[in-house]
This record gives C-alpha cells, sequence and structure tokens, in this order.
C-alpha cells in the first residue's frame, strides 16, 4: 500500500516537472513563437470581421472589399501613374531581408584643402618685366606647361652672365696654350716647368668657372639653361617659368630640363595613362600679374590649385573622442552625406580617417576630424586655341556630414527612412497585398538621416515587399481618403 502511494507521488511530482520545464521553455522561446500567433490571430480576426463587412455589405461597395486581409481604413489603391508620382518605382518595392547594421554618429563636416598640397604658389625667380602670360584664370595646366615669359633686367643677372663668359673664354685661351706649349716641350725648346704653371692656371679657372655656375643656378638659371650659356656663348636675355611638378620634392618650380607643348586635344591614350593625366592637372586659382608688368624675384606670379585629392574636415565633440578613435584604430570604412539641394542626398562610401586633431577648441570643445577624398573630374572642355577648363565634383567650402561607426547590429530589419511614416506616436510602413498597400504600425528601434531600424515583432516578416519610397505621400493619401484634417509636418523630422 505504502508502495502504490509513492509510486503515485512520484507520478505526480514528475507530472508538475514536466509542466514546469515546458513553461520555462515557452517562456524563454517566446519571441520566435509569439510573433507568428500574433499574426496568425490578426489575420483570423481580420478575415472574420471582412466576412461580416461583406455580408451586411450592398452590392455596390462589394467590390471594395474583394481583398482578404484589408481594412478600408487602413489600405490604399494606387494607379500606375500615381506610384510613379510618389517615386514607387519597381526598385523601391522591394522583399524585407534580415541584415546587419551598423549604428553610426553623424558629425557636421567641410570640403577644405590639403594644406601644403592643394596650393601651389608660382614665384618670379629673378627681377624683370612680364613679356608673355600664356594662361588665363581658371584654365587647366600640365606640369611642365610654360607660364609666363620674363625679360632679364637685374644688373646682377647680367653681370653675373658675363662674368661666367669671360671666365670661359679665359679658359679656352689657357687650353689653347697648353696644347701649344705641349707641342713645343715635346721638342725640348721649353722647360716642362713652364707646362705646369699653365695647368695650374687651368685648373684655377675652372674652379672659378664651377663657382659662377653655382652662383648662376642660384639666381635661378637652371642646368640646362647655364649649359646653354656656354654652348652658345651668349646672355639669356629672357627667361621662362614652367608649371611645377604636382608631387616633386625636389624644390625645383620654375623650369623644367625638357620640352614642352602646349596642350592641345589629347591623344587617345589608355585608362591608367588618362586617369594619370587627370590627376596631375593644375587650375590656376589666381593670376596675378599682366603682361607688362614689372616683377621683383619673389613676387608671386598665380597660384595654382591641386584638387586631385581634398579633405573632409569634421567637426566632432570631446565626449565623443573614444567612439572616432577606436574607429580609427579599427580601420573601419566611413561613409560621407553630400546634400547636393534640399531633396537629394548622395552617399560617398569607403572613406577613411587620416588623422585627428590634436587639440580640442577651448570655446566650442570640438575637434577637428581629417578624412581623405579622392576627387573626380566632372567635366573636360578643350577649346580650339587650346584652352582647357575642368570642373572637379568636390570643391572646398561644399558642407557634408561624416558617419562614423560605431557599433553593429546582427540581423534586422533595416528600411530607409523614406519607408517610414509618422502620426504622433504612431509610426508606419506600407506593405504591398495586390495593388493594395496596407499600412501596417512598426516600432522603430533606432533611426538616422539615411537608415531606420524596425523591431521583429511580427508585424512585418522577412519576405514581405515593403514601399521603400514615398511613406510621408501614401500616410496624407490615406487620411484624405478617410476624410481627416491634413497635417502637413507629418512624417517630418525638425
Amino acid at each position: 500500500m505504502n508502495h502504490s502511494k509513492l509510486k503515485q507521488n512520484w507520478k505526480i511530482l514528475l507530472t508538475i516537472v514536466v509542466f514546469m520545464i515546458t513553461g520555462f521553455l515557452l517562456w524563454g522561446t517566446q519571441q520566435q513563437w509569439m510573433p507568428a500567433l500574433k499574426n496568425y490571430a490578426n489575420k483570423t480576426n481580420q478575415k472574420q470581421s471582412d466576412q461580416k463587412t461583406t455580408g451586411a455589405a450592398s452590392e455596390e461597395d462589394h467590390h471594395d472589399h474583394d481583398h482578404a486581409g484589408h481594412d478600408e481604413t487602413s489600405s490604399l489603391e494606387l494607379s500606375p501613374q500615381a506610384r510613379k508620382n510618389v517615386g514607387l518605382t519597381a526598385d523601391k518595392i522591394v522583399p524585407v531581408q534580415l541584415k546587419d547594421f551598423t549604428r553610426t554618429i553623424t558629425i557636421p563636416a567641410m570640403v577644405v584643402e590639403r594644406p601644403g598640397k592643394t596650393r601651389i604658389k608660382v614665384v618670379a625667380p629673378m627681377t624683370g618685366i612680364v613679356t608673355n602670360v600664356n594662361v588665363t584664370g581658371g584654365e587647366a595646366v600640365q606640369p611642365g606647361r610654360p607660364l609666363f615669359k620674363i625679360r632679364l633686367t637685374h644688373e646682377d643677372l647680367v653681370q653675373a652672365q658675363t662674368a661666367y663668359l669671360k671666365t670661359l673664354g679665359e679658359l679656352d685661351v689657357e687650353l689653347k696654350e697648353i696644347e701649344r706649349i705641349q707641342v713645343i716641350t715635346n721638342k725640348g725648346v721649353i722647360a716642362g716647368k713652364v707646362l705646369l704653371e699653365r695647368e695650374y692656371a687651368k685648373e684655377k679657372l675652372e674652379a672659378i668657372l664651377k663657382a659662377q655656375r653655382e652662383a648662376l643656378l642660384l639666381h635661378g638659371f637652371t642646368a640646362t639653361q647655364v649649359d646653354q650659356i656656354k654652348k652658345t656663348r651668349r646672355l639669356i636675355k629672357e627667361h621662362l617659368v614652367y608649371a611645377p611638378l604636382v608631387h616633386d620634392q625636389s624644390g625645383e618650380v620654375s623650369a623644367p630640363d625638357m620640352e614642352i607643348q602646349r596642350i592641345s586635344a589629347p591623344a587617345p591614350r589608355t585608362l591608367d595613362q588618362a586617369a594619370a593625366s587627370q590627376r596631375s592637372l593644375l587650375v590656376v586659382q589666381s593670376l596675378d600679374v599682366n603682361k607688362g608688368d614689372f616683377v621683383q624675384a619673389g613676387d608671386t606670379l598665380c597660384v595654382l590649385a591641386d584638387y586631385s585629392d581634398l579633405y573632409i574636415k569634421g567637426q566632432a565633440f570631446e565626449q565623443e573622442t573614444d567612439e572616432i578613435t577606436r574607429c580609427l584604430d579599427n580601420q573601419w570604412p566611413i561613409e560621407a552625406i553630400q546634400e547636393e539641394n534640399n531633396k537629394t542626398k548622395k552617399l560617398i562610401k569607403d572613406l577613411k580617417i587620416d588623422y585627428l586633431d590634436n587639440q580640442i577648441e577651448t570655446e566650442t570643445r570640438t575637434f577637428s576630424v581629417y578624412v581623405n577624398l579622392p576627387n573626380q573630374i566632372e567635366h573636360d572642355t578643350i577649346r580650339k586655341d587650346g584652352d582647357r577648363y575642368i570642373t572637379w565634383r568636390f570643391k572646398t567650402g561644399q558642407r557634408m556630414q561624416l558617419l562614423i561607426p560605431v557599433e553593429t547590429w546582427k540581423k534586422q530589419i533595416v528600411l530607409p527612412v523614406e519607408a517610414v511614416a509618422s502620426e504622433g506616436a504612431e509610426q508606419f510602413v506600407f506593405q504591398e497585398n495586390g495593388d493594395h498597400f496596407d499600412r501596417r504600425p512598426v516600432h522603430v528601434l533606432y533611426q538616422d538621416q539615411l537608415w531606420a531600424v524596425i523591431e521583429n515583432d511580427g508585424s512585418i516578416f522577412p519576405g514581405d515587399k515593403i514601399a521603400f519610397a514615398g511613406a510621408h505621400q501614401l500616410q496624407m493619401a490615406l487620411k484624405n481618403k478617410a476624410g481627416g484634417a491634413v497635417d502637413p509636418h507629418a512624417g517630418h523630422n525638425h
């Protein structure tokens, strides 16, 4: 008897344990099965409501209720023209997919020059009068292009060239005398001591000539020009100033040792050659002299600009230092938003932070974030006279916003912000259902300027076709259909 009661008690206890375990399992997995159960219940109730409405409606209203799952107060039918008007093209009605989302912080920014790289100042290497100006303001030039011709008038330049020519003449005479003495010495007429003295005199002239050559180079002449003086035995009266090499670190910014022709229509080239040529183009940002102007050594002739690489300079608050530093340490790619007009925003991807400023502004408590911005040529025009004008895509002074990645959320429902409409505390998306769009209330976990992360609570499911644009217009049309007052600010963030 006691054994039978004990066995029965064990069965009761075992049953209780099983129920408790089952309850805990159901409670722990409710996020998986609860949304599906709620959705099934909602659809069942909706079908029952539609059946009652269909039975009570007249024959004229039957056409408006022939779609399963519709509630006419939250459903909208659009014509093909209306879909185009709100931007609902085929690529804007897309099935929902779970994907990873990177949360970002947004900081204001502006396109700026690269200090020491973008602006190149061309100065007069010698004193003289400008006799030729070969460029115009805004024109694009290649490195090595002749920019200005200067007629040399400074007395020091004339004296330095004259002294160099005089020494060259004396050295020529000495070399001829040595040659004559060598012939006589071989015959035994003159002692070798005389020849040795002439050799010493020749070496002395060569040393003077070398010093004078360096002096000419210091005045601004190139090695080619000095060699030209030696070859022709004539003074240089005019000096050409050339466009410098873009990334040359030699410090030579006057005349290169090469022949450069005027820019003309480009010959057929490979894509790599064309890209390299474009990235070496300089734009005449300012022209400071005219033909006939008198300039002294060191005066600015023009300012050239290399816009092939710029910076995006962002302003971040002091408390955002750790997050931005972590992004820099991990070399995470960042994005920039370029506002082309009040409605259009263009996203620039795969940018990198170059460096962070090492000082914080005392008044604003902000510091600068510098992001490298490779530029592109949008328009390239070559006139009949050979002048070339280019327009770069990014321009200094353009305002942008930097999106700095902070953390990544796995498997989220991510929609464009244009897919979410707001009205008071409610937020909605519109799901395509045949030729209708059904409004679905959703909970937005996170939203920035581009994306909205929707909670996966069963309101919408992966695979549902959602309108990725025009949610605000659809919400306004739905309110107009119901005869409600229109709130012009609904769906806008201020």
